[in-house]
């Protein structure tokens, strides 16, 4: 949730951060797929501002997009046309005014608490089958997988309630002039919009119907449509993918993703690091950031303890820094593996929240 390319690092660092946290809202998606592509549900009441049809530039934009991808003019104008700015997502994509002060453990309490825990331990033991069969198929760990999912949506219960091609559309003609990124990001959304219209007319739905976050994610995963139409994957085999009633879909969908992005079978995603007092150079450890940099001499080089296995690990390793307000930071040594589930999110306190997440669920479904 996607960084930094409008696939990869760019997407996730802006976006699933975000909607992750605090915004998420339940859902009320129902199966689109019998609703004629030629039909566009106007839906005005739960929407902002004029509609799309009144500005020049957006219906150039769906002149465009159709010819680029070979789909009905008409529809394609109809659906972009009625799409209505949101007030409320443009204000979600504004800066915050005051800074913001990490905190781990804080940060921790919003996604490791019994209420996730226990709503993972039934989506692992009702998806048993599917964990083992995606683990085996793309090397990802079930407790990952699960852990990805608790964190992005609570197993489904809070999925959305913008209309994404709303969304889409705000963020496209009219994300906030006040940011310091705002043309780019402006132009990774109409790409997202792009997306999300090429697949809504391959099945036939109608865009309207479909509810997500605030930047336009979908589904149990939380899928942009790039993703959905890069990693998305039929795992149940009934011929359609199903990001958010199919638990098969999304957990295969998952593994594919992270499989994509480099995840390595068998690899630890951390390890405890402590200090050598004596002979610690911590800014040439935290340079890199939460990319994997050095080899273990070179890190242990540095004043950075290791032991056991990981004085075994033979990849690359980075520094993760995670900050406790006015309280000592808290630290451990991220491996690859690490460093993919932050291709998710690129924040390294969203992946320890994912990996402990899944380590609370699989003690508790494997005592």
């Amino acid at each position: 949730m996607t960084p930094h390319t409008p696939s990869g690092s760019f997407l996730r660092s802006f976006t699933l951060a975000i909607f992750s946290i605090a915004f998420l809202t339940v859902a009320t998606v129902a199966s689109h797929a019998q609703t004629p592509k030629k039909t566009v549900a106007a839906k005005a009441a739960a929407t902002q501002g004029p509609p799309y049809a009144t500005r020049a530039e957006a219906m150039q934009f769906a002149d465009d997009l159709a010819a680029r991808r070979d789909l009905d003019p008409a529809w394609v104008r109809d659906a972009i046309g009625q799409a209505r700015y949101n007030a409320t997502v443009s204000r979600l994509m504004q800066p915050p005014a005051k800074a913001f002060v990490k905190n781990w453990r804080v940060y921790r309490s919003r996604f490791i608490d019994p209420v996730r825990i226990a709503a993972g331990v039934r989506f692992w033991k009702a998806n048993q089958a599917a964990l083992e069969r995606a683990e085996k198929e793309y090397g990802v760990p079930a407790d990952i997988i699960v852990g990805i999912i608790g964190v992005e949506t609570i197993y489904g219960r809070d999925t959305g309630s913008f209309r994404v091609m709303d969304a889409l559309t705000t963020l496209a003609f009219d994300f906030p002039a006040s940011h310091p990124r705002a043309r780019e990001r402006s132009d990774y959304f109409k790409g997202e919009l792009e997306q999300f219209l090429t697949l809504q007319s391959r099945r036939n739905a109608d865009p309207f119907e479909v509810r997500g976050s605030y930047a336009g994610a979908m589904g149990m995963p939380q899928f942009m449509p790039s993703s959905w139409g890069k990693y998305a994957v039929d795992f149940d085999g009934d011929g359609t993918i199903d990001l958010w009633n199919s638990p098969a879909d999304v957990i295969g969908s998952v593994a594919n993703y992270f499989k994509a992005f480099g995840w390595q079978p068998g690899m630890p995603t951390d390890y405890p690091v402590s200090f050598d007092r004596s002979r610690l150079d911590m800014d040439a450890l935290m340079a890199p950031d939460i990319l994997p940099t050095f080899s273990v001499a070179s890190f242990t080089a540095k004043g950075a303890v290791l032991k056991g296995p990981a004085l075994q690990h033979t990849g690359p390793l980075a520094l993760i820094e995670l900050l406790n307000g006015a309280d000592a930071p808290q630290y451990v040594a991220g491996t690859e593996n690490f460093y993919v589930i932050t291709r998710y999110n690129w924040s390294s306190y969203y992946a320890m929240s994912v990996i402990e997440l899944g380590w609370e669920v699989a003690a508790r479904v494997n005592p």
